[in-house]
């Protein structure tokens, strides 16, 4: 996959997440220090796995994993705006998806593969082609994931007060991600 910073050699692909495969993974990313402040869902591992259930069984979501080349190192949430808490904050219209996103093993930290994969995840939503916009609501807080966002194509529209935290709402319209960015193939559920 191209970017604009130039070539970027890797392969992004996301699969659902499994329960058995993936909770022990997951309750260790939800506690490295960088995901903590941001995600606080920092539970003990019986209380993770209950959570993660719930998470599972909400049908407004879609859980997913990240793989780098293979190699499993970001957590995604794909939601139904309208069915979310979000709706309560902006004009949701049935189409719009919303996204969570972490990135777990430190060693990917600062490695400039933020914006590629937040790239590929947002092309993949697009791919449902009746969706025209996606919200985000990174933590007012979280300086360097709105850098992120705004790179790639997500729009500041106001601070909002969530049940957990401060956040600054944040649309990305299909046109405008585009028009930015006309060199995100997608097929399969791999960017290539």
């Amino acid at each position: 996959m191209n970017t604009r910073e130039g070539e970027f050699d890797h392969l992004i692909t996301f699969r659902e997440v499994e329960f058995d495969k993936d909770v022990a993974r997951l309750h260790e990313w939800h506690h490295k220090p960088h995901v903590i402040p941001f995600w606080q869902q920092n539970f003990p591992y019986d209380q993770y796995q209950t959570h993660l259930k719930k998470l599972l069984a909400d049908t407004h979501q879609t859980l997913y994993i990240g793989e780098l080349d293979g190699i499993p190192m970001c957590y995604w949430e794909s939601y139904w705006a309208s069915d979310d808490v979000i709706a309560n904050y902006y004009d949701a219209e049935e189409t719009d998806q919303g996204i969570h996103l972490l990135i777990g093993p430190e060693c990917y930290l600062g490695k400039g593969l933020a914006l590629p994969i937040l790239r590929a995840m947002t092309a993949y939503q697009f791919t449902e082609e009746q969706t025209m916009r996606i919200v985000a609501e990174p933590d007012i807080r979280n300086k360097k994931m709105i850098h992120v966002f705004k790179k790639c194509g997500f729009i500041p529209i106001k601070e909002i007060d969530l049940p957990d935290k401060k956040g600054l709402l944040m649309v990305c319209e299909r046109e405008v991600f585009y028009r930015r960015w006309k060199d995100v193939p997608f097929r399969n559920g791999e960017c290539v």
